[in-house]
Formats: C-alpha cells, structure tokens, sequence
C-alpha cells in the first residue's frame, strides 16, 4: 500500500512516521529535528520506531540490516558513548531522501571527551519510516571544557543552516 501526501492511510498508527514522502523543505527539516529529538533520548526502542522492519545501515564500518539489529546497536552505542548529545543540521533533500550533517558529543568510561563529525544519508519509504541509513563519522579527542553541546536543544532554539561549527 502506499501513501500520498495527502492521502488518508488505513493502517497501524505504528506504520507511518509523518511527514511522509515526497518532502517539502519543511517536512525535511521537521524529519531532521525529529531524529535529533529521538536520538537525544538515547533510548533504542524509541528511535528503532522510525525506520523499517529491514532497514539497512552503514554505520562507521558497521553493517546493520533490520530494526531488532538497529535496537541493539543503539544500545550498545549509547553503553559506551556516555552524556551522548547530538546536533543535527539538514544538508539536502529529494523527493524521498535527506542528507544530514552532525555533531555529538560523548564521554567514554576512561573519562575522556569526544566531538563527532557526520554526514547521514537518508532514505524514506512511503509510509515516512526510514529503509537506508549511510552515515560516516571522525571522533575527534576534545578536553571536558571544550565540550558545546551539553544536552537536547533548549526549547525555543531552532536549528539553522550553517549554523554547526567545522571545528
């Protein structure tokens, strides 16, 4: 079955993540926060929910495929990336696909600090769950004061474009 934008769907609420395809410049960037959102909570059900049940990953030199892999990625991730916080920033889009650029910032269980720099590929079904993510990432040593982004976006602060610092 697919779905039009527009288009009501029949369905498992469970089933469609709007916005659905094809995106706006708006659906992108509410697609972007709500996966920065997600992601801040650092819980794996939760963010599991927004991609299909065979989503296919490259992350760093991992190979994920399905949402019960993707689950117990996340939670192995978030066991070793301590005060995970996660900024994203959207790149470009399509019709069904966004790009992302990103940065978090992490502690490991030494106490040592981590900026992460990103990129995402992004590729969405008809029901807005997502069925390929590409993502490549440089962790970078920083000290504790170094550290910018300390937890989810304050209320009221939105993301702008450019707006991530390169270093």
């Amino acid at each position: 079955m697919s779905v039009s934008r527009g288009e009501a769907y029949d369905g498992p609420a469970a089933h469609v993540r709007p916005p659905v395809p094809p995106f706006t410049e708006a659906d992108a960037l509410a697609k972007v926060q709500a996966a920065e959102d997600a992601w801040n909570t650092r819980d794996p059900d939760r963010v599991a929910l927004a991609y299909t049940e065979d989503s296919v990953w490259r992350n760093r030199d991992a190979f994920v495929r399905g949402r019960e892999e993707i689950r117990a990625f996340l939670a192995a991730k978030w066991r070793k990336e301590l005060d995970y916080a996660l900024r994203k920033e959207l790149w470009s889009f399509g019709d069904d696909r966004i790009a992302v650029r990103f940065q978090y910032e992490w502690r490991d269980a030494d106490g040592g600090h981590w900026r992460s720099y990103g990129n995402e590929l992004w590729e969405f079904d008809v029901h807005g769950l997502m069925r390929r993510r590409e993502a490549s990432i440089n962790d970078v040593p920083i000290r504790a004061r170094e550290r910018r982004i300390l937890g989810p976006r304050p209320p009221g602060e939105k993301p702008s474009p450019g707006a991530l610092p390169l270093a």
